[in-house]
């Protein structure tokens, strides 16, 4: 062991049992939420098997000291073992009354599945002959000898799960067995040989009889796990820091496999899929816990109720052992109240009593998320704002899911359980690896599995869909696939999967890799092909917590959007406005595309404003129908932005065909596009410099949008007050060469029409120079009326990177912690982020009252979100589909702002 690194004499262990806790569920930086929370049920009386909590503090010092444990914590260990004994009346490595501990990881933040546990630790060739006679059982003293030495075989001494599992079946398969439970003492025995011999031929060592090495072989394996692949890639995909490390929960063990009185369960205080007020859960008689989440085998259902709309013909827990199932519901109760929050909760029912393993708030859908939080605020347990700050934002993406169309004709293949909600389509894929490798290359898959496990994190995360032969409603699969957002169908029983060949069998029909298939997880179906689907209605639950942030948030929220439909969408979400329409993107269509090649290849300036003469109608006819749909909402317009080589061929058979519908000779087109070709586009003639360069351009986008504007003021007899943005400006001059343009273009109009048109000008912040003189852009009545920060390009030029070609460069520095997130996707609030606030201040020094915005994608990003709040911006602006993001986000970041002040 490595030595202390603190002069003070440190505290690493901290014991729970009834009445004696030392931790508190406020601890849980120091206990990891486990131990935390299996201090507090101890402290409310609740039964809970006495323990200990080595801290997370040693996690650190396990790493920082070369994975080597500090001095000291030996003897804290020992006082507390020596503790859970007397509670207990057992005693750790005694041959005739043996202690046996359960070994299990702890962090913070919730990561199930993630990392590792041991149970039944302390058995050997001697102990177990100890616990056979002490519970009376040799069959049950054998099956927990022969877990423990598979678990500890893998977790600590690193054979692989899969050697235990082929000797288990090919053993059951030679003699005629077709469960567990159907072994007995004596076939134990001679499996447990088998292990042993396995772990010896693997390891290259015998398995250990000391339990004292056992034990310090499970502490430092568990704060090894929280290194590993799948652990690394879980914090990585939720943002969990790795700096925070796990806790190490040592605890005296509680069986549920001692026969048909004992049983194990996981279970939920309210639905985690659905949200609704009733018991969730499952369990397994004569079982340990690992049976139950692993997806082994499949679990009952705990309510009749849940029993019935399963049809399972298997007896729920409530008919089975009613005595401990009504103290459940009590415990739940007390739990819940305690809480506040619904409530996940691991038990084991031993010879019929009940104890207490963990509790902890469920992971649950955006849906079950949004009602829960409703139906706490209804309760009156919460208020309406800890309701809306009990949601994550990011997790809205799980409402817009499509759902299968009912009216559609659709082949069913089979069904499981409704494991996640939500419907994907996809081509069958068998392994993780698979699954990552097709998403690369652009392709939705359906990761099918017999059972997944915390290896197929990457796979999982990588999948449209997921589906499982095997595995209840709590199990790994269905965990995992409702904390992402993933649809997922689990113990679909009828799926016969081989892997090495490829192939699904259900009955007589055969799949194979590749294969298209459709699930619902909301119904558990499994369909053939790829079913139409329908979109989501956001309403109900969604609309009351959406109205309480709106209750309860300043700064608006707008859309990204440049067509009618993403207008009508945004208008869907409740966007306030549109933040940003790129006008470029109106004329790629195809009908279009040809004009604006005819400008771009004119020879000179007549024959440029003979093109954008065409041009101009069609342009009008777009904000026309964009004004119309958004009413009287704000809508800004982002004048012509990209270079023009962006709408000009490059392949040579596409050069020909574009030169013969231009009447232009193929060399005089490859000429042009040689002109304008730039060794980097991204800094070169674009936004105002092709304005000033090309002012014809700006002359006619302006026309239009005023054009558009009179006409809809005609129809609706509402103001419509267009908001032009002149992208990618650096100096005051080029931001009033181009008002100029558009100020002389509405006189001009004005005097055409008798009208007198209302809008504003402002400009695009996307350089560092323009956030530098923000007050310079400002200044006077003729300066920008507003500023939009394109965050996107901002983050290119300050960061000097360009997001087309950043994936190497991020992955690298994710792994080595250079980015705490892709900054493309987060705003960096310390670089990018410190001259934005250098803009705003600038700004508004010049121009009290400027109204500022952002346009770029990090406007739907919850966290930058909440930084423009706190920079003082005005609005976000975000695509349609992350508007119900952004106003949630937005909401919490006032209720958080209000609560520290």
């Amino acid at each position: 062991m490595a030595e202390p690194s603190r002069n003070a004499a440190p505290k690493w262990v901290y014991y729970f049992a009834a009445g004696a806790s030392e931790g508190s569920a406020g601890m849980t930086n120091l206990l990891g939420g486990k131990g935390a929370n299996l201090a507090e049920m101890a402290s409310l009386g609740l039964p809970v098997p006495p323990g200990f909590t080595i801290t997370t503090e040693v996690c650190g010092l396990y790493y920082s000291n070369g994975k080597r444990l500090p001095d000291g914590l030996d003897r804290e260990v020992e006082e507390a073992l020596f503790r859970i004994g007397k509670e207990t009346g057992a005693e750790f490595g005694n041959e005739d009354n043996p202690l046996l501990v359960a070994v299990r990881s702890g962090s913070r933040a919730s990561m199930p599945g993630m990392m590792d546990t041991i149970l039944n630790l302390g058995l050997n060739d001697r102990t177990v002959l100890g616990l056979a006679r002490h519970s009376g059982d040799d069959r049950f003293a054998y099956d927990s000898y022969r877990r423990f030495i598979q678990m500890y075989g893998d977790v600590v001494l690193g054979v692989d799960h899969a050697v235990f599992e082929d000797i288990l079946d090919n053993f059951k398969n030679l003699n005629g067995f077709s469960y567990d439970t159907e072994l007995g003492a004596a076939e134990w025995r001679k499996i447990i040989t088998l292990y042993k011999k396995a772990i010896e031929d693997a390891a290259g060592k015998p398995f250990p009889q000391d339990t004292g090495q056992q034990l310090w072989g499970a502490i430092a394996a568990v704060f090894g796990s929280w290194q590993n692949a799948r652990a690394v890639t879980y914090r990585r995909l939720h943002a969990i820091p790795d700096n925070w490390g796990t806790a190490v929960n040592v605890q005296a063990m509680v069986f549920g496999n001692m026969g048909d009185t004992s049983a194990t369960g996981v279970a939920f205080t309210r639905n985690p899929s659905t949200g609704a007020n009733e018991i969730y859960g499952e369990y397994l008689v004569n079982a340990q816990g690992e049976d139950v989440v692993s997806g082994i085998r499949t679990p009952q259902p705990l309510t009749i109720k849940a029993r019935h709309e399963a049809e399972d013909p298997n007896p729920s827990l409530e008919e089975e052992m009613p005595q401990a199932f009504d103290q459940l519901k009590r415990i739940f109760a007390a739990l819940e109240s305690r809480y506040r929050d619904m409530q996940d909760i691991e038990f084991t029912i031993q010879n019929g009593k009940v104890w207490m393993l963990q509790t902890r708030s469920g992971k649950r859908t955006a849906e079950a998320a949004v009602k829960i939080a409703v139906d706490l605020a209804e309760e009156d347990v919460i208020t309406r704002e800890e309701a809306v700050l009990r949601v994550d934002p990011s997790s809205f993406t799980q409402l817009l899911h499509p759902t299968i169309d009912a009216d559609a004709e659709k082949e069913l293949l089979t069904a499981g359980l409704p494991a996640s909600p939500g419907a994907a389509m996809g081509e069958i894929v068998f392994t993780s690896d698979d699954a990552e490798r097709q998403k690369q290359q652009g392709h939705d898959v359906i990761l099918v599995r017999t059972e997944t496990s915390p290896e197929d994190i990457h796979g999982m995360h990588a999948s449209a869909g997921i589906l499982t032969a095997r595995g209840g409603m709590t199990s790994h699969a269905a965990v995992v696939a409702r904390g992402m957002g993933v649809p997922c169908v689990s113990g679909a029983g009828a799926l016969r999967i081989n892997e090495k060949a490829g192939t699904l069998s259900i009955g007589r029909k055969q799949l194979q890799a590749g294969d298209v298939i459709t699930i619902d997880g909301a119904t558990g179906r499994v369909y053939a092909g790829a079913v139409p689907m329908r979109q989501p209605q956001l309403s109900g639950d969604f609309a009351r917590l959406v109205a309480w942030a709106d209750d309860a948030r300043s700064l608006a929220v707008r859309a990204n959007a440049d067509t009618p439909k993403d207008a009508r969408q945004a208008r869907t979400f409740g966007a306030q406005g549109i933040g940003l329409c790129r006008t470029e993107h109106m004329f790629f269509d195809a009908d279009r595309i040809l004009a604006m090649r005819e400008m771009i290849c004119a020879p000179n300036e007549a024959g440029r404003r003979a093109a954008l003469a065409r041009i101009l109608p069609v342009q009008r006819a777009d904000f026309i129908e964009l004004f119309e749909i958004m009413g009287e909402l704000p809508v800004t317009i982002r004048l012509l932005d990209p270079p023009l080589h962006e709408f000009l061929p490059r392949q040579e058979r596409e050069i020909e065909t574009v030169a013969a519908a231009l009447n232009m000779p193929v060399d005089k087109l490859q000429a042009r596009i040689a002109e304008l070709s730039e060794f980097n586009p991204m800094l070169g003639l674009r936004g105002s410099r092709l304005a000033i360069r090309y002012p014809e351009i700006c002359e006619m986008q302006a026309r239009a949008i005023f054009e558009a504007a009179i006409e809809v003021e005609k129809r609706l007899g509402a103001t419509v007050e267009p908001e032009i943005m002149i992208p990618l400006v650096a100096y005051r001059r080029e931001f009033d060469i181009l008002a100029g343009i558009i100020r002389a273009t509405a006189e001009t109009i004005e005097q055409e029409t008798g009208r007198k048109l209302a809008y504003k000008l402002g400009t695009m912040i996307e350089l560092p120079r323009a956030c530098l003189k923000g007050d310079e852009l400002a200044a006077g009545d003729d300066g920008a009326d507003f500023f939009s920060f394109g965050t996107n390009d901002l983050t290119q030029t300050i960061l000097g990177l360009s997001r087309d070609d950043a994936a190497p460069i991020l992955s690298a520095y994710a792994t080595q912690g250079v980015f705490d997130a892709d900054p493309f996707a987060s705003i960096d609030q310390d670089g990018v982020g410190e001259l934005v606030r250098i803009g705003v201040t600038r700004g508004r020094e010049a121009k009290p009252g400027l109204k500022i915005g952002i346009c770029g994608e990090h406007g739907g990003d919850p966290a930058s979100v909440a930084f423009f709040y706190e920079a003082g911006f005005d609005y976000v602006s975000c695509s349609p589909f992350r508007v119900p993001i952004a106003r949630l986000a937005a909401a919490q970041a006032a209720i958080r702002a209000k609560l520290k002040s």
